[in-house]
This record gives structure tokens, C-alpha cells and sequence, in this order.
């Protein structure tokens, strides 16, 4: 199973981000846009591990106190753009908690620093090639409670990757 820890977002905040891909689009911006049911915010990446027991009882042994994020901005990675996250100073103990249960029950991860980010599009093509500054403006407001994350499980589908949560 290919596997990742994450925080599934509220139907709030997925509604902005598909009007900021809208918005995207209709600058002109073409790629490989996220669908709602998938986007998220990925806290740990796996990959391919023979199942999850292991990993629900990292998951299980993590505690923290419900906390809000919100949108922030935009940025990029290569060839996939992304919108950022703000409320990191209690996300990031929370993912750094999770990685070191992972680490301590011998659970291979992915390993690259943390960047809390929410895929929008990849391979995106835009006519003069660079992210438009005001692309995010509107969904600034969006903010929702973190108070549980969820083991993922991704599969290639028909038309894409398939996320469905296990736990």
C-alpha cells in the first residue's frame, strides 16, 4: 500500500482553493489541477509499506490540542504550485512529533523538510511563466480547526490518484 499521514481540509476551505484554481484558469493557467477530493495537507509520506497497524499506532500515540490553520499565500516547488499554510507554530511540532513516532517504531518516511503546503496544480503552464501574485488573494480568509489526522492510502485510478482515508 502506498501510504501518507495527513489532515483532510474542511469542504470551506476546499471550496477557496477550487475558486483560486478557477481564478487560475481563467488567467490563462493550464496543468494538472488538484481535484477537491484530494487536496490535503500531507504531514508524513510513507510509500509503499505492507499495512498500516503499525503506523495507526504512531498515529494513535500522538496527542496535541486542536489548533486552526489558514491559507497563506502562494509558492512552488519546481513544477508544482502550492498554497501555504498559516498556524505552523502548531503544526510543525505536531508534524515533527508524528516523524519522530514514525522514526522510533522504525517506519520509513520520507525525510525532506517540513514545508506545510496544499497542492493546487502541477506542471502548470502559464502565459508569462511565473505564479501571479494576486492569484490567493480571495481565499485568505479561509481557517479551519485541526483537531485529528488521517492515514491515507493513495491508488492509481482511471483519472488520477484515488486518496481514501484507512484511520
Amino acid at each position: 500500500m502506498r501510504l501518507f499521514i495527513a489532515i483532510k481540509l474542511n469542504d470551506r476551505m476546499k471550496a477557496e482553493l477550487v475558486e483560486t484554481q478557477r481564478h487560475m484558469q481563467r488567467l490563462g493557467i493550464r496543468g494538472n489541477f488538484t481535484k477537491p477530493e484530494n487536496m490535503h495537507l500531507t504531514l508524513a509520506f510513507i510509500g509503499e509499506y505492507p499495512g498500516p497497524e503499525d503506523i495507526l499506532d504512531v498515529i494513535n500515540e500522538i496527542r496535541f490540542e486542536p489548533f486552526a490553520i489558514g491559507l497563506d499565500g502562494m509558492g512552488s516547488f519546481g513544477n508544482l504550485w502550492w498554497a501555504g499554510i498559516r498556524g505552523q507554530e502548531a503544526l510543525k511540532p505536531l508534524a515533527k512529533s508524528l516523524r519522530h513516532g514514525l522514526a522510533e517504531a522504525g517506519i520509513p518516511f520520507d525525510r525532506k523538510k517540513f514545508t506545510p503546503h496544499i497542492t493546487l496544480v502541477r506542471r502548470p503552464i502559464s502565459p508569462d511563466g511565473r505564479i501571479p501574485a494576486a492569484v490567493l488573494q480571495h481565499a485568505l480568509k479561509s481557517e479551519m480547526i485541526v483537531d485529528r489526522i488521517s492515514l491515507m492510502r493513495s491508488d492509481r485510478g482511471k483519472n488520477g490518484m484515488i486518496y481514501t482515508e484507512i484511520e
